[in-house]
This record gives structure tokens, sequence and C-alpha cells, in this order.
């Protein structure tokens, strides 16, 4: 007769969440890593073009995504981390709600690293640091997309792993 640790430990359902919090950690330490590598690297508020497209960027963002809420006097910095710590939570309560579904685990798992990456940003630091800074050159006018990092990345990635695991699903439903 198996003991009651050893149903738990080799429970399957139970194991499946695992592997997508460590692509959640990974997420997160891949973040971290670059933004501490621009940071060694740039000198704060400086471009160093890439491409033609792409320039390294290093600038800190008080606000959230487009700079949203950049300009307050500084309560936004806890309102975010409270909203991504919640968000974070109920991810990962998602996550167990949903272990077998493979695609919608991998897009949270996504998201949650993102929102953690940013989240320890804006403890240690007050700000998110920002360094991918894409923009597009016609007729000698320049467009430029908000600077952003892997965390923020990482939960576009989510979001549309999302989606695209809604469609499948309601494909197969019809």
């Amino acid at each position: 007769m198996p003991s009651a640790l050893s149903d738990a430990t080799f429970h399957p359902r139970r194991a499946a969440v695992w592997p997508w919090l460590v692509v959640s950690l990974i997420v997160i330490l891949a973040d971290q890593l670059s933004k501490a590598w621009v940071r060694q690297v740039l000198p704060l508020d400086s471009s160093r073009p890439v491409t033609d497209f792409f320039n390294l960027v290093y600038i800190h963002n008080p606000g959230a995504a487009f700079s949203f809420l950049a300009s307050a006097p500084g309560w936004q910095r806890w309102f975010f981390t409270g909203l991504s710590l919640a968000a974070s939570a109920f991810i990962v309560w998602l996550m167990f709600k949903n272990r077998g579904k493979a695609l919608f685990s991998l897009g949270l798992a996504f998201i949650l690293g993102g929102a953690m990456g940013n989240v320890i940003d804006r403890v240690l630091w007050g700000k998110v640091t920002d360094f991918l800074d894409f923009y597009l050159t016609l007729n000698g006018r320049q467009w430029h997309w908000p600077a952003f990092n892997l965390a923020d990345s990482a939960i576009f990635i989510g979001a549309v792993l999302l989606i695209v695991d809604e469609f499948r699903r309601s494909r197969r439903h019809h």
C-alpha cells in the first residue's frame, strides 16, 4: 500500500504545474539578467543603434505599459506591484485549475514570469528598466514603439498563446 507522501509526490496532475513554474522562473531570470546587462553597459537615458529599426536604450519607466501613470507622484509603484502580485496569485491558481491544458499553461507561465520580472524591478528600484527600442522610418520621420523589456515581451507572448489556445478550443467545439 503506497503512503500518502508517495501519492502526493508522484501524482501526475500535481506534478504537471511545476514545469510551467520553471518556465516562469526562466523568464524571470532572462529578464533580470538582460536588465542587469543593460544597466552595466549603457548610461541611463542613452541609446545605441543596432539596426535601421532597432536601438538598445536604457531608460526607467515608473509607470506601466506605454508609461501609463509614469508621471504620478510615486504611489503607482506600490499600486502596480500589488496589482501584479494579485494577478500572479490568480495565474498560479489558474495553472493548478487547468493542469492538463499545455498551451494555456504555457501562456500563463510567460505572463507570470513577465509580471514577476517587472515586480522585482519595482520593488528593488522603484521603476522598471526598459531597453528594447523598435521604430519605423518613413519619409524621414521616425515612429517609435515605446521602449520595453523581456518581461513585457513575455507578457505579450503569453497573451498571444492564450488567444491561440482559445481559438483552438473554440474550433474544436464547432
